[in-house]
């Protein structure tokens, strides 16, 4: 079996950290996103994955590398235009030949892995099996309709009228029937080739697709706000190492990492938390849900439930920080020069918030 990664698509709801970096290389508690759903397809015992990449391939390729870190080994295929997840199956035929293969986005974080899923698919004979959760807001989804059996009868991508509130969660099973379902499809109204028509094409001619309906978490960090949501589930769930410095007139409570090189002086630091390698912590107070990358200063300054990237400094900051997302290299600090005003060096679609 054989393991399929999305990380194309421009990621436009995630402006302007996205205008230069993937999105799946955003990271959730320290770790990029597209390293945790390498993981989880590798920890359910496939080693061959394809990764579909698009405008951000050498970003992702740099970071990835043929996948000698996670013991497995990594084809990239190029998609030239976010056409739709079936056409991302399209062009990955000649990868994928007739395996059958996981398919997972590249920028989902679920609670549990898939190990189960994976074992679950190979011992069937079902042609696809699709993983499902409740949504509060099912338009904005992939739906699936389910009949008194709990068989999956019809799938529509992003309804006006949701007949149920089953959303697709991004995870999908296929055998190689898939390659005649997308290749009998015609793209959408939005001009993509979209993976629930190719879904509802094998239900329509008979053949299984069995759906699992998932109750723990599933974040689709297409959001900032997502992206700080599955960051405190993620955190949540880690288990807290103080490999660093932390002197003795600091307080760091039990659920805080403190990775290697890091230092705490004078500082509280309440979980959880993780601070990463060789980021300084100094006169300041980092609060409950916090991610601090690598290389990063936080002095005099107060912040939390926040994500800052690497190389990043804030400095003697009045007013605590708090729900951001702060880029990489960004200098956030008080200027001493007079008269007292703002100034401000920001990127499009920025969103800043001042209190007096």
């Amino acid at each position: 079996m054989k393991g399929l990664i999305l990380s194309g698509g421009k990621a436009t709801r995630l402006y302007p950290l996205t205008y230069t970096r993937a999105k799946q290389l955003i990271p959730v508690a320290n770790k990029p996103v597209l390293f945790r759903v390498i993981e989880a397809i590798r920890d359910a015992g496939i080693t061959d994955i394809g990764i579909v990449v698009g405008e951000t391939a050498e970003e992702i390729k740099t970071a990835v590398g043929r996948g000698g870190q996670w013991g497995i080994h990594v084809t990239y295929i190029q998609q030239d235009n976010p056409l739709g997840l079936a056409h991302a199956v399209k062009v990955s035929q000649d990868f994928l030949g007739d395996e059958p293969f996981v398919m997972f986005l590249g920028d989902n974080v679920i609670q549990g892995g898939i190990a189960n899923l994976v074992q679950q698919f190979q011992e069937s004979d079902w042609s696809s099996q699709i993983v499902l959760t409740r949504v509060k807001h099912p338009e904005q989804y992939g739906v699936a309709e389910l009949n008194q059996d709990g068989r999956v009868i019809r799938l529509i991508e992003k309804p006006k009228d949701p007949p149920s509130d089953l959303a697709l969660v991004g995870i999908y099973m296929f055998d190689q029937l898939i390659h005649r379902a997308v290749e009998e499809i015609q793209p959408s109204w939005r001009g993509e080739m979209e993976i629930t028509d190719a879904i509802q094409w094998l239900v329509e001619h008979g053949h299984q697709v069995f759906p699992y309906i998932h109750r723990g978490w599933w974040i689709d960090t297409g959001r900032p706000g997502d992206m700080l949501e599955a960051n405190d589930l993620v955190l949540e769930e880690l288990s807290p190492t103080i490999e660093g410095y932390v002197d003795r007139d600091s307080q760091v409570d039990s659920r805080v990492t403190v990775e290697r090189g890091a230092e705490i002086i004078n500082s509280v630091v309440r979980g959880p938390t993780i601070i990463g390698q060789r980021s300084r912590v100094v006169n300041a107070y980092v609060g409950p849900f916090t991610s601090l990358y690598h290389d990063v200063v936080i002095e005099n300054s107060e912040i939390e439930r926040s994500i800052v990237l690497e190389s990043s400094v804030i400095r003697d900051i009045p007013a605590r920080i708090q729900d951001s997302l702060i880029g990489r290299n960004v200098v956030l600090n008080r200027s001493p020069i007079k008269p007292k005003a703002y100034k401000m060096n920001l990127g499009d679609y920025s969103q800043i918030g001042l209190l007096e």
